[in-house]
């Protein structure tokens, strides 16, 4: 039986040789995805930042005072602060330029804020994506002068990726490794019948 012992020594080693050709041909499949996906910086083309349609924002401060402006549908709107406390500033006269444009903003004490309202301020400011901007604050012994740029959210568009995954590749590969298990088990099986058919004796 030394024959057959051979035989089935030779078929156990090709059969691991199937294997182990299979396992390293989807290990260079897998290096081959990391290498497109992680060689070099550049994974594609970056994302582009697109206007948004949320509403516009300010945001400005000094050593005294800090803001936050909104443009809404009924006006622009600012929130003041004392810069360094975060104590809300109440009742301080409040103007806003931009433009040559000049228009105060009133203090709203049920809402705690401040709102200019005037019609040639508010269509300046709805024209386009950024705007200059300077606040006066007048508290009373104290003034200031705050500067800042009112923009409409940018949102970043999805990224277009150069490097996808080799499907191609990936299939190609797989279909050599399937007819090359496939050709082992054909020649095992031949073999066997080769061998049984020459009937050795013991």
């Amino acid at each position: 039986m030394k024959s057959w012992n051979t035989f089935f020594r030779c078929g156990h080693v090709l059969a691991l040789a199937g294997l182990l050709g299979l396992l390293g041909l989807l290990g260079l499949l897998g290096l081959s995805g990391l290498a497109r996906a992680h060689g070099g910086d550049d994974h594609g083309n970056p994302a582009k930042p697109i206007s948004g349609t949320g509403q516009p924002r300010v945001e400005a401060h000094s050593d005294a005072f800090e803001l936050v402006g909104r443009l809404e549908d009924t006006g622009f709107t600012l929130l003041i602060d004392r810069y360094n406390s975060n104590e809300p500033v109440l009742g301080a006269r409040v103007s806003v330029e931009s433009g040559g444009v000049e228009a105060g903003a009133s203090f709203r004490a049920a809402t705690g804020d401040y709102a200019a309202t005037d019609e040639r301020l508010l269509a300046l400011l709805r024209q386009g994506d950024e705007h200059a901007l300077v606040f006066t604050i007048n508290l009373g012994a104290e003034s200031d002068l705050l500067d800042g740029t009112l923009r409409r959210p940018l949102q970043l568009a999805p990224a277009e990726h150069a490097d996808e995954l080799p499907w191609g590749f990936v299939f190609a590969g797989l279909a050599f490794a399937a007819a090359l298990a496939l050709g082992v088990y054909v020649y095992l099986r031949r073999s066997a019948r080769a061998l049984r058919g020459l009937g050795e004796p013991v």
